[in-house]
């Protein structure tokens, strides 16, 4: 039983421990809930009901990505966000990056998002939270990127470039800004290509519904936002802060998870995340993947 296991794997999962090994752990145990019942395959979806209430449960109320609030406003604050100020989300996930930036900062915020999924629940998290004034959510399609240009005075974009072409969408975030506007954005990258026939990649890739051929190198993504008129002050590899935030996560989903009994989905969806990050997490300690912060400013406004 998964809520009697916990106590142990808090106890082996110490400050030292990796998330990749607190993982193999949640799903380890959390297979004795299914070993008797084949898991459901997965949906088309990428993020279904079930699986944005995992990620809430890692990450906090709205976020779909390891350090949640704090995170996002360590981002934001480089860029002076503040109530005198406009700024663009694109990759709002359900919403939390919206609302904790314009309740922390007063910034005016456009959010936006392509999943419908994660529209929905941006939406109903904005609206909860009485945000309608501050906060916009709105639909994108990273296939055709196109943004009001010089609406902002500053973007950010998180993880923005996942199953598409790159360049566009950089070209359509640095449209967007006003003269001088700031871009912050972070992204996976990889050192070098990735090998799509090997059994870690391929299983990896799957899991988060990505190709791997379309994962860019830092250096290229670097060079891009030089074309599309960004001047690049930052390029950084945040992977260590990265998998710190996640490790965070799953140790307190552990310690939670004493008090309640997941149910039958529940477990499907957690070994299904559990098995997702234990292999993101290895392909960032083996150097192959890495999750980058680019800070950029525009030098003039494109037309």
């Amino acid at each position: 039983m998964l809520p009697a296991a916990v106590p142990n794997l808090i106890e082996r999962s110490s400050h030292h421990a990796s998330v990749a090994e607190i993982a193999s752990l949640v799903a380890s145990r959390a297979c004795d809930e299914l070993a008797t019942d084949k898991a459901e395959p997965r949906t088309g979806a990428v993020w279904p009901p079930e699986r944005l209430a995992v990620a809430h449960l890692l990450w906090g109320d709205g976020f779909i990505f390891p350090g949640g609030e704090i995170e996002t406003l360590r981002l934001a604050r480089p860029l002076g966000a503040s109530a005198a100020t406009s700024l663009l989300i694109v990759g709002i996930g359900s919403g939390g990056s919206a609302a904790a930036i314009a309740r922390n900062l007063g910034t005016w915020v456009t959010g936006m998002e392509s999943d419908q999924d994660l529209i929905a629940a941006a939406s109903k998290l904005v609206a909860k939270a009485k945000l309608g004034k501050k906060v916009n959510v709105v639909t994108w399609d990273p296939e055709n990127p196109s943004f009001d240009p010089r609406s902002h005075h500053h973007c950010l974009a998180i993880e923005p470039l996942l199953g598409s072409q790159p360049e566009p969408i950089l070209d359509g975030l640095a449209r967007a800004l006003r003269p001088g506007g700031q871009l912050v954005l972070t992204e996976l990258a990889c050192a070098a290509p990735l090998n799509r026939s090997d059994p870690t990649v391929e299983h990896w890739a799957s899991l988060e519904q990505r190709d791997p051929a379309e994962i860019p190198t830092g250096i290229a993504v670097t060079r891009m936002l030089g074309r599309v008129g960004l001047d690049v002050r930052i390029a950084e590899d945040i992977s260590a802060r990265h998998l710190q935030q996640a490790m965070l996560g799953w140790r307190l989903l552990l310690r939670d998870l004493q008090a309640e009994k997941p149910t039958r989905q529940q477990a499907v969806r957690l070994v299904e995340e559990a098995e997702l990050w234990l292999l993101r997490c290895r392909l960032i300690r083996e150097g192959r993947l890495r999750m980058m912060r680019w800070h950029a400013i525009s030098r003039s406004a494109p037309v």
